[in-house]
């Protein structure tokens, strides 16, 4: 995000943090008992102070320290439902970017629904374009059926137990490789549903989505 001075979802899109657009779209939804928002711990205190202060309903809002990887951070939330006394073999846990603030209702409740059914799901999105494969980074080394390839979004979404459990079975050369969590569930040749996501569902990553997200906004505003 060039020469931010603060992590990208602290960043203002609409007059308000883009987290606090994201949290907003799962604090309205029924089906959660806890929003647990994890962060680098520098920036718990932040975090808190900024939830506050947007948020009404913050009550059901809690802040925990994150990890050093997008895996290890997810382990966190489960072991911190763990010590609430919550975790058990249905527990869901839906896992989501900060910086995804245009996840939509029907994404959230599919997520939950597949993710009861199947025990995993991920939020995906036909490829629109032609997906090139390089093995070497300079020449093309094969071009799948684009028929066949999605582009993975957030939320994630996991039976909380029996994802940590698998990703506890993993060995540290299976750890050094993963992506994402539903990478666990393929390493392990285990299932994973796919939810349809949405084009409009943008992860804020460039000065040029905080332009798009601008837009976004501006237009459901009109509407």
């Amino acid at each position: 995000m060039g020469n931010a001075d603060k992590p990208k979802q602290f960043l203002t899109v609409g007059e308000k943090p883009v987290i606090i657009h994201t949290i907003e779209k799962f604090i309205i939804n029924s089906h959660f008992i806890e929003i647990v928002v994890l962060v680098p711990k520098s920036w718990l205190a932040y975090t808190k102070d900024i939830i506050r202060k947007y948020i009404r309903q913050h009550e059901k809002i809690v802040v925990v320290e994150g990890g050093t990887t997008r895996n290890e951070t997810i382990m966190n939330a489960i072991q911190y439902i763990e010590d609430c006394g919550r975790l058990t073999e249905d527990t869901i846990i839906v896992t989501h970017d900060s910086v995804r603030p245009f996840v939509t209702y029907r994404i959230i409740e599919e997520n939950i629904k597949f993710a009861r059914n199947f025990g995993a799901c991920d939020t995906v999105i036909p490829a629109s374009d032609t997906i090139v494969e390089s093995r070497d980074g300079s020449f093309i080394s094969n071009i799948p059926e684009r028929e066949k390839m999605f582009q993975g979004q957030t939320p994630q979404s996991f039976k909380a137990k029996h994802l940590r459990k698998i990703y506890q079975s993993l060995t540290d050369a299976e750890r050094a490789i993963l992506t994402d969590a539903c990478k666990i569930y393929v390493l392990k040749n285990e299932p994973v549903y796919l939810v349809e996501g949405e084009v409009s569902n943008i992860k804020i990553t460039y000065p040029h989505d905080l332009r798009v997200a601008e837009a976004i906004l501006g237009g459901n505003q009109t509407c």
